[in-house]
């Protein structure tokens, strides 16, 4: 799927019957987050300053991520016209706040930062894939194809870019494991969290665990094993290990065991 703007995607076949409360909140959670592209960019233009080539690269990221929060935001809008973007984005962004002029990686070095950029954009597109697959609204789901053929591609351009400084930075395997795995450890962090709570609780205190549960429930149950499997091969090939064969089925085999696990943990809450 080539490059698209809000214009193609087909505002009048949306289906007000075909809504699920649950994707709701979690797409207007997602309209904050992809949004907040610009800072991203700002961030990594930062930590690479002196690389133009991957500077272009970033800024162009950076314009398809803000251009899928307002994507979603507009299908939000139709879905619950109370639903007040701005407003909560601004709550978003006074919190989530990144180092915007950091010289250096918060992962050390820039080997690490795209490790951990090929991980953000794994976790990305599998979710907009499994989104659009348990959506019946059909708005929703061109939505989310586009945006899931986005973060694929996004995935390929932080992969090559991590060839480039693997080889001249020389982090191992065994770091790149380590960035790889903190990076899964912080999706539960604050800005997951943060970002339901305002799109969905904004009136109610911040409570991050509780926030960071009710956002993981609904998320979680989107998921099937192929899902998984793809999401899987992709997080093995960043790392530098080998996607496809016995390590894969069973990285993948634990990883979707550990899942249905945790939704059936978080569907008794």
């Amino acid at each position: 799927m080539g490059k698209w703007t809000l214009d193609d995607i087909p505002w009048g076949e949306f289906d007000r019957s075909k809504l699920d409360p649950g994707i709701l909140n979690l797409v207007k959670a997602a309209s904050l987050v992809e949004r907040n592209g610009g800072d991203y960019t700002t961030y990594l233009c930062s930590v690479f300053h002196d690389d133009p080539e991957f500077q272009a690269a970033a800024r162009l990221w950076g314009e398809e991520e803000i251009q899928h929060g307002e994507a979603l935001a507009r299908w939000a809008a139709l879905a619950d016209p109370s639903f007040d973007f701005q407003r909560c984005f601004q709550r978003f962004a006074e919190k989530i706040q990144l180092p915007l002029t950091a010289a250096i990686s918060v992962r050390v070095s820039r080997a690490g930062e795209l490790v951990a950029r090929c991980i953000v954009e794994t976790g990305t597109s599998s979710y907009y894939t499994a989104l659009a697959e348990a959506s019946e609204e059909p708005v929703l789901q061109a939505i989310c194809r586009r945006i899931a053929a986005d973060e694929f591609r996004h995935y390929k351009l932080f992969y090559t870019h991590l060839n480039r400084y693997v080889a001249t930075e020389g982090l191992g395997t065994w770091g790149r494991i380590r960035v790889a795995l903190k990076r899964l450890q912080e999706s539960e962090d604050d800005e997951l969290a943060f970002a339901y709570h305002t799109a969905n609780l904004g009136e109610v205190p911040y409570e991050r665990r509780a926030a960071s549960r009710a956002y993981a429930k609904r998320a979680y149950a989107l998921y099937r094993p192929h899902h998984v499997e793809r999401g899987i091969g992709m997080v093995l090939k960043a790392v530098g290990l080998v996607a496809n064969g016995r390590l894969g089925r069973l990285v993948s085999g634990l990883a979707w065991r550990f899942m249905r696990h945790r939704a059936r943990q978080l569907a008794t809450v």
